[in-house]
């Protein structure tokens, strides 16, 4: 019997099994957080596909959260020019009410 237990104390592949088992556990710890830590700030906005045909703003306003989802329809409604919208020479726009 002790040549058995001998040979298992030298066998180098239940270390690397060790760490195989180690690895399972840091890999479930960071799937645990990256589930939990997922969520948005209480008032945000998510912007998925910019730009898109199926671009979608997603709005959360404390516990509420609104969805707005692009379509090929042209919006229409009445008001009033609010104000100018002007683009500098770095990108950064610049709005000027009114």
């Amino acid at each position: 019997m002790r040549f058995l237990e001998a040979e298992e104390a030298d066998d180098p592949i239940l270390s690397i099994i060790n760490m195989v088992d180690l690895f399972a556990v840091v890999m479930a710890f960071l799937m645990m957080l990256n589930v939990t830590g997922a969520q948005l700030p209480d008032n945000s906005i998510l912007v998925e596909n910019p730009g898109k045909k199926d671009m979608r703003i997603t709005v959360k306003d404390g516990e509420t959260l609104t969805r707005y989802e692009s379509s090929d329809e042209i919006g229409e409604g009445a008001g009033t020019i609010a104000g100018q919208t002007y683009r500098l020479d770095d990108g950064r726009l610049v709005y000027v009410p009114k």
